[in-house]
């Protein structure tokens, strides 16, 4: 079979916090495309022949010394294999400079929604209205484009709103086609995709699989392979995808920190190990953790002790196990471009390793079969592998689970009002069918504080519980999710009536920036 990641898409990232949404806009089209930083190697970047390339925006201005600047190798490799060059926003203007064109300060900078008017026909904007609304976000401009280039859209403070050189398949847009806010944004890289680079519509969750499954029984050969599942979509899916290609070669160890969701360990033994058939060593350290977390109310301190003890304690379980050469771990996509792992320049934000910092006699080489995948197609993958709706579909859950949602003092007393507490908020969701394709991700909170309150005529001073739900797209910005009214009374009700010890429930309406999704 040919691999469904050759002749898509390679996207050189610059620097824009919509790099992501790029890459993702062409796989929904189901076409492979990869994030490669600005100044990657070209050999990585074309391991997988890519028919076409698109440069992201960034936040730098492309005449200033040591701004990102397009590598010549890519324009080398247009003149010679005619590969098209498709530049957003500062991805245009970088395509622009290298190509002798001239990008200035715009006295009037476009930040926001904005209409642009097509000046003459071309393959990018190919069957789309004359005037779109299109999201822009810049404070420079194309004052004179390069040689061969023809405006194709203009806008009122961008006279090169689109612009392009049609022989050589070189094009720039000023706009984030990338974006929600450009409606016809998904045409414009569709005519892109298919009508000006040839791409196949070859990726697919079943094309994905069928590919992992013979990539994974290469690697690891008649070797053991250890996971560590979480119960997480992530962990899961890869746990489904190497066993079905090694069966009993994978062995699973499941920890239960008593830090997880109401009847998640319970779950978690049911489907992997009862219905999957998975080898798996399910371990109880519920006392160990919260032996070890009593008095801490530090965030960072209540993380950082989380991580020792877990590793600990899959580390002693492992020890138990002979001859495992490879260790299974569900790192994704954004995980990769986020840990910069193939970048000359650009800095880590984070260290992406589901058992990280396992101790010298416990060294294993990875298997990581979900690298290349966004989160929703681990979703679509999890559900062609025949994994349950509540699996695949279960809320995003922090590392530390509880322990960062428990604030102040944790106790098994107060995990529990928790656990109920955020147990109704995502059943009552679910009834409404709010839950994961109505919010990116809901739950409770147990605040460190308490409240008066009367119930039945007598005064109380009881725990208070707020409920927090978000939308976003990326998990990058997030909104909060305007719930009903009728919605938010319905579950309040039923939290101060049915969990003991909570007399007030609140609803955070902060979104992300200013704040985080999790309160800690």
């Amino acid at each position: 079979m040919t691999d469904p990641r050759y002749g898509g898409i390679a996207v050189l990232d610059f620097g824009s916090q919509y790099t992501q949404l790029i890459a993702r806009r062409v796989r929904e089209q189901n076409v492979y495309a990869e994030v490669f930083p600005f100044d990657a190697d070209p050999a990585k970047v074309n391991a997988h022949e890519p028919r076409g390339y698109i440069l992201s925006g960034g936040p730098s201005s492309v005449y200033e010394p040591g701004a990102p600047q397009l590598a010549h190798w890519m324009l080398k490799r247009n003149q010679e294999t005619h590969t098209p060059i498709l530049g957003v926003c500062y991805g245009m203007q970088a395509l622009t400079h290298a190509l002798g064109g001239i990008v200035s300060p715009s006295q009037a900078r476009e930040f926001g929604p904005a209409q642009i008017q097509q000046t003459q026909y071309s393959p990018l904007l190919h069957g789309l209205p004359g005037q779109m609304n299109v999201w822009m976000s810049h404070g420079d401009r194309i004052e004179q484009p390069p040689s061969g280039f023809l405006p194709l859209a203009e806008s009122d403070n961008s006279p090169h709103a689109a612009m392009g050189d049609l022989t050589r398949g070189l094009y720039g847009v000023q706009f984030h086609p990338e974006v929600v806010h450009t409606p016809q944004g998904a045409e414009i890289l569709h005519n892109f995709i298919f009508g000006i680079c040839g791409c196949e519509a070859n990726w697919s969750p079943a094309s994905f699989i069928e590919d992992a499954l013979a990539a994974i029984r290469a690697q690891v050969g008649d070797e053991k392979v250890l996971l560590g599942l979480s119960g997480g979509v992530d962990s899961a899916v890869a746990g489904a995808l190497i066993h079905r290609a090694i069966s009993d070669q994978l062995t699973a160890i499941f920890v239960n920190t008593g830090l997880l969701r109401l009847n998640e360990p319970e779950d978690v033994v049911r489907v992997f190990q009862d219905e999957q058939g998975m080898n798996l060593i399910a371990v109880d350290a519920t006392e160990n953790f919260l032996e070890g977390l009593q008095g801490k109310t530090e965030p960072e301190q209540k993380r950082k002790l989380i991580g020792k003890l877990f590793i600990d304690t899959f580390a002693e379980s492992a020890r138990h196990l002979q001859g495992v050469k490879f260790l299974a771990q569900g790192t994704i996509y954004p995980d990769v471009i986020e840990s910069a792992a193939n970048s000359k320049s650009a800095h880590v934000i984070k260290s992406h390793h589901n058992v990280g910092g396992l101790p010298d006699d416990l060294q294993f080489k990875l298997v990581e079969p979900l690298r290349d995948l966004f989160k929703d197609e681990v979703r679509k993958v999890g559900t062609a592998l025949g994994l349950p709706d509540h699996i695949v579909w279960r809320q995003p859950f922090p590392g530390p689970g509880l322990a960062v949602r428990c604030l102040g003092d944790i106790t098994w007393e107060r995990l529990e009002t928790l656990r109920q507490a955020d147990a109704i908020f995502t059943e009552e969701l679910d009834k409404a069918g709010l839950l994961m394709r109505g919010t990116a991700q809901a739950f409770a909170v147990l605040l460190p504080v308490k409240s008066v309150g009367v119930m039945g005529d007598q005064r109380t001073y009881e725990e208070v519980i707020a409920l927090r739900a978000v939308t976003t797209d990326d998990f990058m910005t997030a909104d909060w999710a305007r719930l009903p009214y009728d919605l938010l009374a319905k579950v309040s009700n039923r939290i101060v009536n049915e969990v003991r010890r909570v007399n007030r429930v609140t609803y955070d309406i902060t979104s992300k920036p200013p704040g985080t999704i999790e309160w800690e």
